[in-house]
């Protein structure tokens, strides 16, 4: 009876830690990336006593019909630069946060609203909502609570049009064509 017992707890341990790695395969640990330029973690900002850090992290996003897919993710950690030597980030450094996208009729940067526009993959075109324009950034952060925030754009058959636009010339053989 015992032994049924120990069993029968080691089934449970087992079950268990195959759903905790389920879990973790939803959604992968935040990674330090240095950049692929100049090969450095810490880049400077153009002010020389800041500086900041990329990290990226993939997820599964689902869309409205349950359609699943992997994306990577980046955002940017900004500080004085003496913080984030101090914090040792290093490349391949796992963080326990998360990455979010946030979405907003309102520009995150008053400066630049430009910077975060939601642009439409590789048409150029802005997502707007009723003509105002989205604005969209990634977040890096520890609090688990903080979830994704997305607008639905209004604007569908114009990137609709401009997606079709690419997907016929794309095919379209040239003349100097021949078989």
């Amino acid at each position: 009876m015992t032994s049924l017992i120990v069993i029968n707890s080691q089934i449970n341990l087992i079950i268990l830690f195959i759903n905790f790695l389920k879990l973790k395969v939803m959604s992968s640990k935040v990674v330090v990336v240095a950049d692929a330029t100049t090969n450095s973690v810490i880049n400077l900002s153009n002010n020389p006593e800041f500086g900041y850090i990329r990290v990226e992290q993939t997820v599964n996003q689902y869309d409205d019909n349950g359609f699943l897919r992997r994306k990577k993710l980046s955002a940017i950690i900004s500080g004085p630069i003496g913080d984030l030597q101090d914090a040792g980030y290093y490349e391949g450094q796992l963080l326990d946060g998360k990455i979010i996208v946030q979405e907003a009729m309102e520009p995150f940067n008053a400066k630049n609203p430009e910077r975060d526009l939601k642009v439409a993959g590789s048409t150029g075109i802005v997502c707007r909502v009723d003509g105002a324009p989205v604005y969209r950034r990634t977040l890096y952060t520890e609090k688990q609570n903080l979830t994704d925030t997305f607008i639905a754009h209004t604007n569908v058959e114009e990137i609709k049009a401009a997606y079709d636009t690419v997907k016929s010339s794309a095919i379209k053989p040239n003349e100097d064509f021949n078989i």
